[in-house]
């Protein structure tokens, strides 16, 4: 095999891939892969520049035939892996987060004394701290050493808020100190997250001694007043109230000038310890020595903190800035709502009120991730809540809003609300469409209010709201469960007079009510339907069909059914695994023979099946 290293990498990167589609799973590493590459002669052609260039970029997105071309390439007589290769092959992992694979060749790497770039590791450990992997995150940078400069001030201060976030301080101390040693920047997300967490556990010398040493380095990077408010913050939390007032002094000497809103919080924090005249003498300092804050500082390191997933530090300094009344952003608010829902619903709920006290409101992103993560964590009645603050300020408008709160308050179980929200709807001139109704048919049914579902369907058609396929199949599923299959087969015929064809759905949930029933003569009716429909369509639901026939007993029935059929193995094997499972040897042995005698390439096919069959019957 001849030709650059490029056009040699694209060649052999393009036969993986081809050859590997033509598999199930797709894009996975299989021998047979090995083979494609000895077909094309490229051993000799074998080189670490190859290997990496066949790997990045052409397989960085598909790490099974990144590691397995990798793994391939260091079984051939002579080749050695280098630092490109190892570089290659660990971006692709690092992209996928395959997090076992990297530690392996890390450690391989560090055996073999292979220079890695600084490079990988920034990739790496952004990968780990993008998971929450903190500890491994920490210990990977623990191995690098000389070269953390070169890692960069990015990663090393997400490191180090990580860490801080969730209280490993021991190892945040390292990072920090690591970091000071060699001359890394720090910034306001870094360093303020880990002093914030520091002053709950250290004393205030020994804080005000990290920012000493923060500003030998370079202070450039940081903002000092929002410094100074985590401060005075992790203080007052922990009720250190006299050191807090004592910083105030310290902090503005040190150029973390505090601004009103950490005047606020010692002030506060004094008031609620009764400490009356301390409470205006720290305000009064407020007057003389106070900053407005800068509605965009704090709108930047919140984002911060979202985008690092530290929700728990962003939850909080929303905290001091709505209690307040300082200013914040709309898309600041949205973003707090959305992202602190997800952990502290009823936080997001008091960011939602604040919000709507300053006449603005939520995006519709914003409400549907605060409405899912309400559903989530079983708050219905907040979720209630919700939508009556809205609706007072007239958020709901057109239809589309109206089924995003109708959607979320029957997801929630809210059947009553939900009905409400109907009558609103029709009050305002807005007729409910075919999703208004599905909503409510369907939290019906999973609440069990058949007798209400009934009525609603036949209120919908009264309406002039014909139902869709989705409408028939919540009801026809439901009614099957119940065993009311009169009334499911009689919506199954009467959806397919109006011209709505079922679907796989449709038929499971009524041949397996059916079956349940004991009506065997209906339930072969409408499998023959699925059969005039769509071949296709007949042979996805066949092997439902057959486990519910076996499961109440129809054996003979689904022995003949699959032998009137042209179908595939999986459909004859649950057949047989069942026979197998109760005994059912002689009819078993029938059913084989027939398969012997029609199709010998399907006898091949169940063969490992058969043979476990005989083991499980001796």
């Amino acid at each position: 095999m001849r030709g650059s290293a490029a056009n040699l990498a694209s060649v052999i990167s393009r036969a993986l891939l081809i050859a590997s589609n033509e598999m199930l799973p797709t894009r996975r590493w299989t021998p047979s892969l090995e083979h494609t590459l000895h077909q094309l002669g490229c051993r000799d052609s074998l080189s670490p520049t190859l290997v990496a260039r066949v790997i990045d970029p052409f397989l960085l997105n598909h790490r099974s035939l990144a590691f397995g071309f990798f793994n391939w390439a260091s079984q051939q007589p002579g080749f050695s892996h280098t630092s490109a290769t190892y570089q290659s092959v660990l971006k692709s992992l690092s992209i996928s987060r395959q997090f076992n694979s990297i530690d392996k060749l890390l450690k391989q790497a560090r055996v073999q004394n292979i220079f890695l770039h600084p490079a990988v590791y920034r990739s790496v450990i952004g990968s780990l701290l993008t998971v929450r992997r903190t500890h491994t995150a920490f210990s990977v940078f623990s191995e690098v050493g000389s070269i953390v400069p070169e890692i960069g001030p990015e990663v090393c201060n997400s490191l180090l808020a990580a860490l801080s976030s969730d209280g490993s301080m021991k190892s945040a101390h390292m990072v920090f100190d690591e970091m000071i040693n060699r001359g890394v920047r720090l910034n306001t997300l870094g360093f303020g997250v880990f002093v914030w967490w520091t002053c709950r556990k250290r004393e205030l010398s020994e804080i005000l001694s990290l920012i000493d040493d923060v500003k030998k380095v370079e202070f450039s990077g940081i903002n000092g007043s929002v410094i100074a408010l985590l401060v005075v913050h992790g203080l007052c939390v922990e009720s250190r109230v006299n050191d807090a007032v004592f910083a105030l002094e310290e902090l503005r000497k040190r150029e973390c000038k505090p601004d009103f809103m950490a005047y606020r919080i010692v002030a506060e924090t004094l008031r609620e310890m009764g400490y009356v005249a301390e409470v205006e003498m720290v305000l009064k300092k407020k007057r003389k020595l106070g900053v407005s804050p800068r509605a965009n500082d704090y709108r930047e390191v919140i984002l911060q903190f979202v985008s690092e997933r530290l929700m728990l530090e962003a939850k909080e300094l929303g905290e001091v800035i709505v209690s307040g009344d300082f200013p914040i952003e709309d898309d600041v608010l949205n973003v707090l709502i959305g992202s602190v829902s997800a952990s502290d619903p009823l936080h997001a709920v008091s960011f939602l009120r604040f919000m709507l006290e300053k006449q603005r409101s939520p995006t519709q992103l914003t409400l549907i991730n605060l409405s899912e993560n309400l559903c989530k964590h079983e708050k219905g009645d907040e979720l209630v809540e919700v939508f009556h603050l809205l609706s007072s300020k007239e958020y709901f408008n057109n239809l589309e809003s109206y089924n995003l709160m109708l959607s979320f308050l029957c997801k929630g179980g809210r059947v009553r609300e939900g009905y409400q929200v109907l009558q609103e709807m029709r009050k305002k001139g807005l007729s409910p469409d075919v999703s208004s109704y599905n909503s409510l048919l369907e939290a019906c049914c999973r609440e069990d209010l058949v007798r209400p579902a009934k009525r609603l369907w036949d209120e919908m058609f009264a309406s002039g709201c014909c139902g869709n396929l989705q409408s028939y199949n919540i009801l026809i599923k439901r009614f099957s469960e119940l065993g009311q299959v009169e009334d499911a087969c009689h919506l199954f015929y009467d959806m397919i007079e109006k011209g709505l064809e079922p679907n796989d759905l449709t038929y499971k949930s009524l041949l397996q009510g059916l079956c349940q029933a004991k009506n065997l003569e209906t339930a072969l009716e409408v499998f023959n339907k699925s059969v005039e429909q769509d071949l296709k369509l007949a042979n996805i639901i066949l092997n439902t069909f057959v486990h519910c026939l076996c499961k109440e007993g129809f054996l003979l029935p689904a022995s003949k059914l699959l032998r009137e059929l042209t179908c595939g193995v999986e459909s004859h094997l649950t057949l047989l695994r069942y026979l197998g499972d109760i005994g059912e040897v002689s009819l078993a042995s029938e059913h084989v023979q027939w398969i012997a005698h029609k199709s010998p390439a399907m006898l091949h096919a169940i063969q490992p099946e058969l043979a476990a069959f005989h083991s499980s019957s001796a």
